[in-house]
């Protein structure tokens, strides 16, 4: 029986060739192309210092989870071994808990939970049984994840509707662009790998790396926008970009003006 730490033990192949680049990593630019989990989740850390003073956890935490997600998603395409898939499978699980355990909203709740201690007991529970159950079927660990993101497409419609700031709107469509982009990149890659390897372009799951890490960026902004707009409304929450609106690429924040005065 080989060990869970062999070289392509994994149940799971993407469509890159293996060790066309390097004879020490099995898919090269799948596994480079983690960089943006190192890069993006700081600058988030950069430029929310308001939001951190009123909430000290959930983007530092969220840092480090992304963190580890690059190091484990890495490792995981580098070798292909089975301990790399769990361990990258298992942080974003667990990093998916840690934002619903801190970030959704209070009138989200089931009925049976009165508050947001009772409702992090149960996303604690929630995530110990699901990685428990991710060891039974491995192969389907990434369905079950990127199944996550319907339900944030969900909550986002239904903030979208009740939301009446264009600048809101436009971060929620971006939102949506990039996740468009990247779930399409990742399911061409995963069923179309004939037609891509025709192609010569195998390398469309290191375009998902690139392009989820955008989505996520974008999708905490939100997040972090109607957390304060809910839970602080008085500092009066707007989205604001870096290092400006009109720049090519540009990153977007929460300002929080009346922040300050609440101190």
């Amino acid at each position: 029986m080989p060990s869970i730490f062999a070289y392509q033990s994994a149940e799971v192949d993407w469509c890159e060739e293996n060790f066309a680049q390097s004879e020490y990593i099995a898919e090269y630019y799948n596994t480079i192309s983690n960089v943006g989990f190192f890069i993006l989740p700081p600058i988030m850390m950069f430029l929310n210092p308001q939001y951190i003073q009123y909430r000290p956890v959930p983007i530092p935490g969220l840092t480090i989870m992304s963190t580890l997600i690059g190091l484990f998603s890495g490792y995981f395409h580098m070798t292909l071994s089975y301990a790399g898939q769990m361990l990258d499978e298992l942080s974003i699980l667990w990093a998916i808990a840690l934002c619903y355990a801190f970030w959704l909203p209070v009138h989200y709740y089931p009925p049976f939970i009165k508050n947001r201690d009772q409702f992090m007991w149960l996303v604690g529970i929630v995530t110990v049984l699901s990685t428990l159950m991710s060891f039974v079927k491995p192969t389907l660990n990434a369905y079950a994840l990127n199944s996550v993101a319907l339900h944030l497409l969900y909550l986002s419609n239904l903030e979208f509707r009740k939301c009446n700031n264009v600048r809101v709107h436009r971060l929620i469509r971006t939102m949506v662009v990039w996740w468009c982009i990247a779930i399409t990149c990742w399911l061409t890659d995963k069923f179309l790998c004939g037609l891509c390897q025709r192609a010569n372009f195998a390398y469309l799951h290191s375009i998902w790396h690139l392009c989820i890490v955008v989505t996520i960026f974008y999708c905490a902004t939100t997040v972090v926008y109607f957390d304060v707009f809910y839970e602080l409304p008085s500092s009066e929450p707007d989205v604001v970009y870096w290092p400006s609106e009109g720049s090519f690429f540009s990153l977007p924040y929460i300002n929080l003006p009346k922040f300050k005065k609440q101190c």
